[in-house]
C-alpha cells in the first residue's frame, strides 16, 4: 500500500515502513502524528484519487528526531553597481517514520 500525501505544503510518496525528512513540525520526539491531506491511496486492488483529498483516509507518523538542514546560501547581485547581499540560512527539519496508512471507510 502506497499513498501520495500533502505534508506542511510538500507533496511525499509515502509508503509504510519508510522514512521521511519533511520541514519541522510542532511534536515531541516519540510522539504519534496524524496527516489526514491525502491526495492518492492505492492498496493490492482498490485505488482512491482525491478530489482534491481523500476523504476519510490519513497517515500515522513517528516522530524520530528534529535537526538543522545544511546551509543555503542566498546572494543577490547586481554588476557594476557595487551591490551584494549574501545571507545564508539552516532550515529546520523533522524526521519522521510512516508506521500506517488508514483507507477511507467502506461506504
Amino acid at each position: 500500500m502506497f499513498a501520495i500525501a500533502e505534508i506542511k505544503g510538500f507533496e511525499y510518496f509515502v509508503k509504510e515502513g519508510e522514512k521521511l525528512i519533511i520541514p519541522r513540525i510542532k511534536a515531541e520526539i516519540g510522539k504519534i502524528v496524524k496527516f489526514n491531506e491525502i491526495l492518492f491511496l492505492k492498496s493490492n486492488d482498490k485505488v482512491w484519487v482525491g478530489t482534491p483529498k481523500v476523504k476519510g483516509a490519513s497517515i500515522e507518523a513517528k516522530v524520530l528526531s528534529h535537526f538543522k538542514g545544511k546551509k543555503i546560501i542566498v546572494f543577490k547581485f547586481r554588476r557594476r553597481e557595487n551591490y551584494r547581499r549574501k545571507k545564508g540560512f539552516r532550515p529546520l527539519l523533522t524526521e519522521i517514520e510512516i508506521l500506517k496508512i488508514h483507507p477511507p471507510p467502506e461506504d
